[in-house]
């Protein structure tokens, strides 16, 4: 595993820049597509969106100004561009965005790459009810397992907030999971 100097020494190296993008892909495809999978939750949308979050580092990468961790640059990137995969795919379906995100649940268990039980399902259909922040906070910091200061960084918002947001989406998750 490479530290964050050594990858961005190879990346901004137009002699090294695609051994550079090769490590950069081994050393965190598997963490983005489970972060971009917790957004999108299909298989094949995340696929792509993973795809479009590479595109957009490796284009990106000279814009990057080492204010934060590489991998919280990269998981931003891939945040927002799963999320306007959402939105996109809402608009071509004139549909909301929870409604997107609805549908991918209730096609999970036809989802040859989920491996989840029913109890799982109710959860992600709880999840799918929140609003576009708490699902995001509540998944970066429950399956994520993310301290509070990276989803600030990663997300631009303050810590009280996502305390705020995360003890909202909680309470509202469990209040789903009791009736249904």
């Amino acid at each position: 595993m490479l530290e964050d100097k050594e990858l961005l020494h190879l990346l901004r190296n137009e002699k090294t820049q695609n051994e550079g993008f090769k490590f950069l892909v081994q050393q965190y495809q598997r963490s983005l597509y489970y972060h971009i999978r917790t957004i999108v939750i299909n298989h094949d949308d995340t696929d792509d969106v993973l795809q479009n979050t590479f595109i957009k580092i490796f284009k990106n990468i000279h814009s990057f100004k080492e204010e934060s961790k590489l991998y919280s640059w990269m998981f931003r990137i891939a945040t927002n561009e799963a999320l306007t995969f959402l939105q996109k795919k809402a608009k071509q379906n004139t549909v909301s965005t929870e409604e997107v995100l609805q549908n991918a649940v209730n096609n999970l268990k036809a989802d040859t790459y989920f491996e989840g039980t029913e109890i799982q399902i109710q959860l992600q259909k709880a999840i799918a009810q929140l609003p576009e922040k708490q699902q995001l906070v509540f998944k970066l910091k429950y399956f994520e397992e993310l301290k509070y200061e990276e989803i600030s960084e990663m997300l631009s918002t303050s810590v009280g907030a996502l305390k705020a947001s995360y003890h909202l989406a909680v309470k509202k998750i469990e209040d789903f999971l009791k009736t249904n």
